[in-house]
């Protein structure tokens, strides 16, 4: 039998010969014996051939969808699907032709997930036979263990909580935050702590940490923990006073208020008759006996600081804007109305003294009320304690109510001129200011 691999093919083909014979053979041709005659053999041999030379290009051109026809002739068809193992491996569409495109396993499946999202695990039961299994386990609860404050985190954690306090006012934000804290033996050093934090501020910031320790009293704190705190006060007062020379009178206030407010029991202070060796604990004592006897006779403890800022009604501050500067006018003294002036901490409402000031001159017959209004404006002005606004809104006022002034000061358009002019040359106000000044 004559042989008719692929070697014989292409051999035999290329030089033009052929070898020809009328009697069936079995032939092999691509692995499968066949019984011909000399023309399928030759036909054979082409499709053969052309099988090669698909088989040859499928990796450079996979995607061209190329086939024989009956002659063996190759057929240029149109692109389908890749054929070969390394495009089928690139290839994300489903290898079955199915599905919508959507994630595989729902987006529960794929390298670090670890389910379909919202997807909630049952609960794990516990194997026994686990070597790591420990029945002493079995009903633990854990919780989460705050760690008691030393003294050295102790005042880096409070101080700043006191000190937000003074901005907002708010106590029940301070009562969670302290609770939130495992304070341990430290919880008698807050009213201490807030109490010398006082002393040194205002004395709006006094009336609101006299109104932080009411609140915390019960909730937070208890009544003993009050009085180790004001014992503590009154031990470091020769300490305090070098700070705050008023220590012990503002002290002794605290104390009348404490047990005004029932945080303190009354015989508290009779508890140190007789056993006190230091003046300024003496003193603060004498000064709480004082305000509890004053009193029984009339006199409100709660509100001996005062009510600070904003929070007095607006007929309250025009009266002591107006006490203010009737002082200023006896007296003179620049350095003192400032002084008076800032301790009003109203400096939203700055524009009503400068407003009562110039009405004040354009009610005057002499010239002292002018020139001594100008010299504290000028004063308030450079020292920066009257802003900019403020100025402007007081003068603004007087420009808007002249007419009705005039009625009752028939000179008032004149002295207002004169003021004005005087107070741009002296740096007071600018010269926009000075135009819109009202003429009669």
């Amino acid at each position: 039998a004559e042989d008719l691999s692929d070697s014989f093919v292409s051999g035999d083909e290329d030089n033009g010969r052929s070898v020809i014979s009328n009697k069936h053979i079995n032939n092999e041709i691509n692995g499968n014996w066949l019984s011909s005659s000399s023309n399928s053999i030759h036909e054979a041999r082409l499709k053969a051939k052309a099988k090669r030379r698909l088989r040859k290009n499928s990796s450079k051109d996979s995607g061209r969808g190329d086939s024989l026809s009956d002659n063996g002739d190759v057929v240029k068809g149109t692109l389908v699907a890749p054929t070969s193992p390394k495009s089928k491996l690139l290839d994300r569409k489903s290898r079955l032709g199915k599905g919508r495109g959507l994630p595989k396993k729902g987006g529960a499946g794929g390298k670090g997930v670890w389910g379909r999202s919202g997807e909630v695990y049952e609960k794990e039961e516990v194997d026994e036979k686990d070597p790591n299994y420990d029945e002493a386990q079995e009903n633990c609860v854990y919780e989460t263990v705050v760690p008691p404050l030393d003294e050295g985190n102790f005042e880096k954690t409070v101080i700043p909580i006191v000190q937000e306090y003074f901005e907002h006012g708010d106590t029940n934000e301070v009562a969670e935050l302290l609770e939130g804290l495992n304070l341990g033996p430290m919880r008698s050093e807050v009213p201490s702590l807030a109490v010398s934090l006082a002393l040194e501020a205002k004395t709006s910031h006094r009336e609101l940490t006299s109104r932080l320790l009411a609140d915390l009293c019960g909730p937070v704190l208890s009544r003993s923990d009050m009085e180790k705190s004001f014992d503590k006060l009154l031990r470091e007062l020769p300490e305090l006073v070098l700070d705050t020379p008023g220590a012990p009178q503002l002290v002794g206030q605290f104390i009348a208020r404490a047990v005004s407010d029932q945080i303190l029991s009354r015989s508290y202070i009779e508890g140190y008759k007789g056993r006190v060796d230091c003046e300024y604990t003496r003193a603060a004592l004498d000064r709480a006996t004082v305000l509890l006897k004053m009193s029984m006779g009339g006199l409100r403890i709660d509100n001996q600081w005062g009510t600070g800022g904003g929070q007095r009604p607006v007929t309250q501050l025009i009266k002591e804007v107006n006490l203010l500067l009737k002082e200023y006018i006896l007296s003179g003294d620049c350095k003192e109305a400032e002084r008076c002036l800032k301790d009003l901490e109203v400096p939203h409402f700055h524009h009503e003294i400068v407003y009562e000031a110039i009405v004040m001159v354009l009610e005057s017959k002499g010239e002292k009320t002018f020139k001594m209004v100008l010299q504290l404006l000028k004063s308030l002005s450079a020292s920066s304690v009257i802003t900019v606004d403020q100025m402007r809104r007081g003068y603004e006022r007087v420009y808007m109510d002249i007419a009705e002034i005039n009625i009752d000061v028939p000179r008032a358009y004149f002295i207002l001129e004169q003021f004005v002019d005087k107070s741009f040359s002296m740096g007071i106000i600018d010269v926009k200011l000075r135009d819109l000044c009202p003429c009669r």
